[in-house]
């Protein structure tokens, strides 16, 4: 394991920033690349059928290599958390252009994300699940496996949403958060998506917003936060499933209401 002491590790940070020199970039990489192996175990338990774990920490490298060439120590965000976010983006698309989930089961998550935000709009409020299941015309609890099965593959996460959203270059979504002077001529409307995330989640409720928290920017596991929470690991599958499901109702909301001005 490559891996170095302090001193050392702020002295190649600082000569990587002089110089931008490749030497000090792999010195880098090879010292975080423990983060890959620590995200690609939390993101996939089993590997799919047609994909090698090799494959994943491959991408999830890819992911280190952009966090290490595109941080700025000047926003306050560790490293470690900005890296994981990355890694976690790199690896989700490779899976998701491996098209490893089934296709009915998309087909039932797009139904429920659709139904999700109608129901937002004609209720002015974030539905039940007894009306949301309802309108699935389906059982609360096949509403739960649906919500759980659909939070543990991340389909419906909110790196998903933000690469189909608008622009397929916006990345994920801690990176759009936090990426706000990269590009100092970005599009007016990446700035407002940024500020409509950042609103979203300031809306969520109490425990919504810490799951979020805790997975997106902490890199917990469900399991893991389930522990911080003190609830089942499919609990917080659910909550996740809830939040991502109120930041997208949200987000609907405000592009309804502009289109309608």
């Amino acid at each position: 394991m490559h891996h170095l002491a302090e001193d050392s590790l702020k002295q190649v940070w600082r000569k990587y920033f002089e110089h931008r020199d490749p030497y000090y970039r792999d010195e880098l990489v090879k010292h975080y690349a423990y983060l890959v192996k620590i995200t690609v175990g939390r993101i996939v338990g089993v590997v799919p059928q047609g994909l090698d774990r090799e494959d994943l920490i491959s991408a999830g490298t890819m992911g280190l290599i952009r966090a290490v060439d595109q941080f700025d120590p000047g926003r306050m965000v560790k490293f470690e958390t900005y890296a994981i976010a990355l890694i976690r983006g790199a690896v989700l698309e490779m899976l998701r252009s491996e098209d490893w989930v089934p296709r009915s089961i998309r087909e039932k998550l797009k139904a429920l994300d659709r139904a999700y935000i109608a129901l937002q709009l004609q209720l002015n409020r974030p539905p039940t699940e007894e009306e949301l299941a309802e309108a699935l015309e389906i059982s609360v609890e096949e509403l739960h496996e649906l919500q759980i099965f659909g939070a543990r593959h991340s389909v419906l996460s909110l790196d998903e949403m933000i690469h189909g959203h608008d622009n397929d270059e916006s990345g994920n979504f801690m990176d759009v958060l936090i990426d706000e002077d990269a590009n100092p001529d970005a599009q007016t409307q990446e700035r407002e998506l940024r500020r409509l995330l950042a609103v979203s989640v300031d809306r969520l409720p109490d425990r919504e917003r810490l799951v979020i928290a805790l997975y997106y920017f902490e890199g917990l596991t469900f399991r893991e936060i389930g522990a911080v929470l003190g609830v089942s690991e499919s609990r917080v599958y659910q909550l996740h499933a809830q939040a991502v499901g109120r930041i997208r109702a949200f987000l609907s909301e405000e592009e309804f209401g502009a289109g309608g001005e």
